[in-house]
């Protein structure tokens, strides 16, 4: 495909692939109004030489996989856009970008080191915390979680004794999911990653409430329930997503399971049958190594990333600070994932920044009404705020 200069390139958050078009509806219409678009599958991803338990197993030892996957992360990623880039527009030809969730972490990392390639940019929930420590993200998105905790038994108050119930179930009994390995609380609680995505509340309400059924010795765990539990979750089918996902953070410094270490911080996290069940996010934990069938022969290679403590700069907070390239950003003022507090941090260190508020949406909100976002963010990119 030929790019002009009005072309535009997009990712997706996190280690997962850029969604496959199906219609020319959304967000994706709006941009082929006026652009040529390239979808970008980042580095272990989609097509992008995608990293799974088998790629992985190609390696010798667990020091050589956690070598390899050092190269997996933005810096190295905006590298590649960069390459594409030049290939597809030649010397001196700019273009624009957008990124969704991590997408606009890339994105921010590409301001900082090929400022000169772009022309404008657009993030929608992905404003990184580009000034703050890994620690200080997650103290503010385990507040985020309890608080969407709040609100998931405030909308299905009947799901509290469900869950207990569930709980209580996994504490006492060894359940053993479809894959073979077992269900542990620790597993389950991980569950409330949805409750940041629309209809995620109505997501976790629908599988609680068909949690059980009568077997021939009494109440067990229902096989369409353990079988949905399993499909919830991206970790087997991306093992990266887990085992490199704090790496998003690190400067110079070991993440050490920073997720897992803070906990301890929130008693309220704890797993007790006899207080209210919570839900945690999008914390990643040394656990997930044995309670997924996939990620069980990547547990070394996980703490060696982990122990890492030299890792490369992603931003550079200088450049940043006299920035001259167009930005237009959504901010979800209830994004359980991107604290506002710091996306709002980021945006007032970086000039001719325009960053939207809201909480019409959540994280996801790209994906339920993009045309309408789309059309706000493009509008705002040609009259920046300086």
């Amino acid at each position: 495909m030929t790019l002009s200069c009005r072309g535009w390139f997009t990712s997706r958050g996190a280690w997962f692939p850029v969604n496959r078009p199906i219609t020319h509806g959304g967000w994706i219409g709006e941009i082929l109004k006026t652009h040529r678009l390239l979808l970008l599958d980042h580095r272990g991803t989609g097509l992008s030489s995608r990293i799974l338990p088998q790629s992985l197993a190609q390696f010798a030892t667990p020091q050589q996989q956690a070598d390899y996957l050092t190269h997996f992360r933005a810096d190295n990623i905006v590298k590649d856009a960069e390459a594409m880039r030049h290939t597809l527009l030649g010397d001196g030809k700019k273009w624009k970008g957008m990124g969704q969730s991590y997408g606009g972490f890339c994105l921010l990392t590409y301001l900082s080191f090929f400022p000169d390639s772009l022309d404008g940019v657009i993030i929608t929930g992905g404003v990184a915390c580009v000034k703050r420590h890994i620690e200080d993200n997650y103290r503010l998105t385990y507040q985020k979680v309890l608080e969407k905790n709040n609100a998931y038994y405030r909308h299905y108050p009947e799901d509290e004794k469900r869950v207990q119930d569930i709980v209580k179930h996994l504490l006492d009994n060894e359940v053993i999911l479809p894959s073979g390995v077992r269900l542990s609380p620790r597993r389950f609680q991980a569950l409330g990653l949805s409750f940041g995505a629309e209809g995620g509340f109505e997501r976790i309400h629908y599988l609680v409430e068909k949690a059980f059924i009568d077997g021939p010795n009494g109440p067990e765990i229902a096989y369409d329930f353990l079988s949905e539990v399993e499909q919830m979750h991206s970790f087997d089918t991306n093992p990266i997503f887990c085992i490199l996902h704090e790496s998003i953070y690190a400067e110079g410094y070991a993440t050490q399971w920073a997720a897992e270490r803070l906990r301890r911080e929130f008693p309220w996290v704890e797993v007790d049958s006899n207080q209210r069940f919570h839900f945690t996010g999008e914390m990643i934990s040394p656990t997930m190594l044995d309670d997924f069938a996939h990620l069980a022969p990547l547990k070394q290679c996980a703490e060696i990333l982990a122990q890492k403590s030299d890792w490369g700069p992603l931003y550079d907070l200088e450049q940043l600070s006299r920035n001259k390239v167009p930005i237009s950003a959504i901010s979800y003022y209830e994004d359980m994932y991107v604290p506002i507090e710091l996306s709002r941090e980021t945006a007032l260190h970086i000039p001719n920044f325009y960053q939207w508020v809201t909480n019409e949406w959540e994280h996801d909100g790209i994906g339920h009404d993009g045309a309408k976002i789309l059309k706000r963010l493009l509008d705002k990119l040609s009259a920046p705020r300086l």
